[in-house]
C-alpha cells in the first residue's frame, strides 16, 4: 500500500513538471492545440497502477496546474478534458478492444471535445466548434504519440522486471 502512495506521488509530480515544461515550449499553433506530455504520465498510470490511482494523479495535476501555473478559468477547460479524456480511456481500456495507442487516442480527441463544450458554455457562441477539425486531428496525433510513448515505457518497466 505505501509503495502504491510512493509511486502516486512521484507521477503526480512527474505530471505536474511536464505539464509545466509544455507550458514553456512555443507551438506555433492555435490555441488548445497542446502536445499534452503530461497524458504520457497519466496513461502509464492507468496501465501500472489501475484507473483509481490514474484519476487521482489526473485530479491533482489539473488542479495544482490552475494553482500554479495557469488560473481559474484554465481549470474549467482542463478539468472538462481530463474528465472526459478519463473516462473514455478507462471505457476503452476495459472494453478490450484497443491498444495503448488506440485509448490514448481516443483519449486526446476526448479531451478537445471536453475543452470545446466548455469553451461554448462560457463564451455563449458555437463560433468556437470552427476550431474542433484542427483541435480533433490534433487530438488523434498526439494522443498517437502519447500512446507509443506509454507503450514503450511500459514495456521498458516490464523487461527491467522479468
Amino acid at each position: 500500500m505505501s509503495r502504491k502512495i510512493a509511486y502516486g506521488g512521484i507521477f503526480a509530480a512527474l505530471a505536474l513538471l511536464m505539464g509545466y515544461v509544455e507550458a514553456m515550449i512555443p507551438l506555433p499553433l492555435p490555441a488548445g492545440v497542446k502536445l499534452g506530455l503530461s497524458n504520457v504520465v497519466v496513461v502509464l498510470c492507468l496501465y501500472t497502477l489501475g484507473g483509481r490511482a490514474a484519476f487521482g494523479i489526473s485530479l491533482v495535476r489539473v488542479v495544482l496546474a490552475a494553482l500554479l501555473f495557469k488560473g481559474f478559468l484554465s481549470f474549467w477547460y482542463s478539468c472538462a478534458g481530463a474528465l472526459l479524456s478519463f473516462a473514455v480511456m478507462v471505457l476503452a481500456k476495459r472494453s478490450g478492444h484497443f491498444s495503448i495507442r488506440g485509448v490514448s487516442m481516443l483519449g486526446g480527441v476526448s479531451h478537445n471535445v471536453g475543452q470545446m463544450v466548455v469553451a461554448v458554455l462560457f463564451l455563449g457562441r458555437a463560433v468556437v466548434l470552427t476550431l474542433s477539425p484542427l483541435l480533433l486531428v490534433s487530438g488523434l496525433l498526439a494522443g498517437f504519440g502519447i500512446g507509443l510513448v506509454s507503450e514503450r515505457c511500459i514495456r521498458y518497466v516490464q523487461q527491467r522486471k522479468g
